[in-house]
């Protein structure tokens, strides 16, 4: 059983900064790509960051510049550091791992104040 689990969330001004962690445990085999999705009230679940398990990254044009994804393949952990806050990246964030089967974290909220 794979579990991912997130930390880091919580209530920042605009402008400021957080970061995110997603640590992924359990009988974990062959990690390939891993991302961070958001879901903001009323809105469908967007892709904000992925990277490969070669380090290859991708990322939304909405947070292009802002946001920087990286992972520790030694301890299964993702991170996301989210630069430059505004009140429109309030959501929850989940974190994604595609490890011969996909897997979702229970999810993160981000609130960020103007």
């Amino acid at each position: 059983q794979v579990q991912l689990v997130e930390s880091g969330g919580g209530l920042v001004q605009a402008g400021g900064s957080l970061r995110l962690s997603c640590a992924a445990s359990g009988s974990v085999l062959s990690i390939g790509t891993m991302g961070w999705f958001r879901q903001a009230p009323g809105k469908q679940r967007e892709l904000v960051a992925a990277i490969s398990s070669g380090g290859t990254t991708n990322y939304a044009d909405f947070v292009k510049g802002r946001f920087t994804i990286s992972r520790d393949n030694t301890n299964n952990t993702m991170y996301l550091q989210m630069n430059s806050l505004k009140p429109e990246d309030t959501a929850v964030y989940y974190c994604y791992m595609n490890a011969r089967g996909n897997y979702w974290g229970q999810g993160t909220q981000v609130t960020v104040s103007s």
